[in-house]
């Protein structure tokens, strides 16, 4: 017993002798921590939406919203959200990138990745006008003689975005299944449908705009229209794997995602902190001091250009709410990512409260509804109001509808934001 005694002595001092030198905890319970001092930059062009309480629904004795959007008090986690709704010209680097990786697939051009694998060389510059390229990317282009024009052109239906994504919440209420189960793969045609100015404009003559708006220069800084609630999904998908490259290149911590905004998170910004207010910029009137209307809607029981814009108009017009957002009210309506349905105010949780349903081909068309907010260029000042609640189908386009979206970081606390 003696000699045991002695052999557990010497292993003691030996790991004692051992521990010299180094820092020790004592015995006691400290934690292992985490300590990050990588402080993630703010996303071009957006502001920040902080967390607060939002007093949501039909406050503003709204009759016919009453019984659509019940008063309810929420907490929302802070987000940032674009500064304006998102442009033709931004709209058009992402219609820009898919047609650049179309051609770098076709033309086989990839590097090899760091990660392993390989990957599209999209550094390497594409010379659309180089007659011979043009021929390797024959697919690619509707020959001379079906334009209507007597030029070969590149056909924008062929610009389709692929990407995957994975349902956590399919996964949470499923967890005996493969993971496999729940991913989900889609190819998008993204390129916007030009064709909304003179479809839903009937009797009318909209044909200049239908033609330029989406592609000629005056028009870059004006909303991007004719974009469906699946489109505005690729784009910011896209949008996140853009900021996540870049990212992970420079060795930085990827903390969150570009996604359309809940109709929630839509209203609490509009609201711009101001509480039981019927307009962003407080109200109850449309006019300044001055006269002049605060937002591009339909006044005057239909004098259009009375508010300065007969359509739509650049995305930084009127002045911004409190938060810095621009055209939460008019303009063009704005797509979030909730399904509606007319008892949601009703059945949210009171913690960032939301409802969204995974769409599929067989079901009904009623269950494919998005909710829409803002009004638009075309709407009476109801639809204005930051109660309002509107929809639309989510595979339908219109000359105006847009979007614009938020980016919520995964770790909000960690960024000690104000």
């Amino acid at each position: 017993m003696k000699q045991l005694s002695l052999k557990i002595s010497a292993v003691a001092l030996l790991a004692l002798a051992a521990s010299c030198g180094k820092p020790g905890n004592g015995g006691q319970l400290v934690g292992d921590y985490n300590q990050m001092t990588y402080r993630p930059p703010v996303p071009l062009g957006m502001v920040y939406v902080p967390s607060g309480v939002l007093k949501m629904g039909a406050s503003d004795e709204d009759v016919r919203g009453k019984n659509d959007a019940m008063i309810r008090t929420s907490q929302l986690t802070g987000f940032y959200m674009d500064a304006t709704e998102i442009s033709n010209a931004e709209y058009r680097q992402f219609t820009t990138w898919v047609r650049d990786s179309t051609a770098h697939q076709i033309l086989g051009d990839v590097i090899d990745d760091p990660n392993g694998g390989q990957r599209l060389d999209m550094a390497k510059k594409i010379n659309w006008k180089d007659a011979d390229l043009q021929d390797q990317l024959a697919q690619l282009y509707t020959p001379a003689e079906q334009t209507g024009w007597g030029k070969k052109e590149y056909a924008n239906s062929k610009l389709v975005y692929h990407y995957e994504v994975y349902n956590y919440r399919e996964n949470v209420a499923n967890p005996s299944q493969s993971g496999n189960n729940f991913k989900e793969v889609h190819d998008i045609a993204i390129y916007p449908d030009t064709t909304v100015w003179v479809r839903q404009l009937t009797y009318s003559y909209n044909e200049p705009i239908a033609m330029q708006y989406n592609w000629f220069p005056s028009f870059n800084n004006y909303p991007v229209v004719g974009v469906n609630w699946h489109q505005a999904q690729a784009f910011c998908n896209w949008r996140t794997m853009l900021w996540k490259q870049d990212r992970e290149k420079n060795k930085m911590y990827f903390e969150g995602e570009f996604r359309l905004p809940n109709e929630m998170q839509w209203e609490w910004a509009a609201r711009g902190g101001r509480t039981e207010s019927p307009y962003p910029w407080g109200g109850p009137y449309l006019v300044n001091k001055k006269g002049c209307y605060l937002a591009n809607f339909k006044p005057q029981r239909g004098n259009y250009a009375a508010d300065g814009g007969l359509y739509t108009v650049p995305v930084d017009r009127y002045w911004p709410n409190d938060y810095g957002l621009y055209n939460m009210a008019g303009n063009v309506a704005e797509w979030t990512s909730s399904s509606y349905f007319a008892v949601a105010y009703q059945t949210v949780a009171d913690i960032n409260p939301n409802i969204e349903y995974k769409m599929r081909e067989s079901d009904p068309q009623w269950m494919k509804r998005k909710v829409i907010r803002g009004g638009s260029w075309r709407d009476v000042a109801f639809y204005l109001q930051n109660s309002t609640r509107d929809y639309e189908y989510a595979d339908t386009a219109k000359a105006y509808i847009g979007f614009r979206c938020i980016y919520q970081e995964i770790f909000p606390a960690l960024t000690n934001r104000r």
